[in-house]
């Protein structure tokens, strides 16, 4: 196999496992079995440990001296971190695409914001918000930054999906509707203030697990 299809291979399988990991089908803490994806995807180890790290780097999976690659574990203090950093780095994303935002995109966020307030579970809700969020920033012109925020809003489907899987309840997002009011005015310091705290609201509620016991879960639900 040459090295760009070791490449290809390994961003599929990279892919579909943190597809699988985000979505709550793969456990935190679960193994991720080196010999079993391999045989899953009818590859070599070459792309399957590539696939590993790519997921190390998104905060996915983490390797463990003499124990392989799990999947993450998280806790509040992590689902708080990813809160600050998106906060952070959306604010950056969005003075500079705020020049470049013409009404046709804003339109297009409102669009989104109304979807996300008809939405009856928490996969279509998630989509609906993640695309707003991307409307909004994807102006700014800066790929490196919207891949790291890419990056973050993976991590906040993860816990998200963690938190309501079941029992989403539809709600509607007054936040997002002041961000394109102040957008549609110019006042680009109200809709970053507004933004930031969006981001930052860290949702709780408690999810039942084996035993008929529950566990606190928590999730960034902006």
């Amino acid at each position: 196999m040459s090295t760009k299809s070791e490449e290809t291979l390994a961003a599929r399988i990279s892919r579909s496992l943190a597809d699988r990991i985000i979505a709550g089908e793969i456990a935190p803490g679960a193994r991720l079995r080196q010999d079993h994806i391999a045989e899953e995807f009818g590859a070599s180890h070459v792309p399957v440990r590539e696939a590993f790290r790519r997921l190390e780097a998104q905060g996915l999976a983490v390797s463990e001296p003499r124990r392989g690659v799990r999947v993450a574990a998280f806790d509040l203090s992590e689902v708080k971190e990813v809160a600050e950093m998106r906060a952070a780095l959306e604010v950056l994303a969005l003075r500079h695409a705020a020049p470049h935002l013409t009404p046709a995109i804003l339109d297009a966020a409102e669009e989104a914001t109304k979807a996300g307030d008809d939405s009856h579970d928490v996969r279509s809700w998630e989509e609906a918000n993640r695309r707003f969020h991307r409307l909004i920033i994807e102006p700014c012109r800066m790929p490196r930054l919207l891949a790291a925020i890419d990056d973050l809003h993976a991590a906040s489907a993860r816990f998200l999906f963690s938190a309501w899987q079941s029992d989403w309840e539809t709600r509607t997002d007054h936040d997002h509707r002041a961000i394109l009011v102040a957008l549609r005015k110019g006042d680009i310091d109200t809709a970053c203030a507004t933004l930031a705290r969006h981001v930052q609201w860290v949702g709780h509620r408690p999810v039942p697990v084996a035993g008929g016991r529950k566990r606190d879960a928590f999730a960034i639900v902006g």
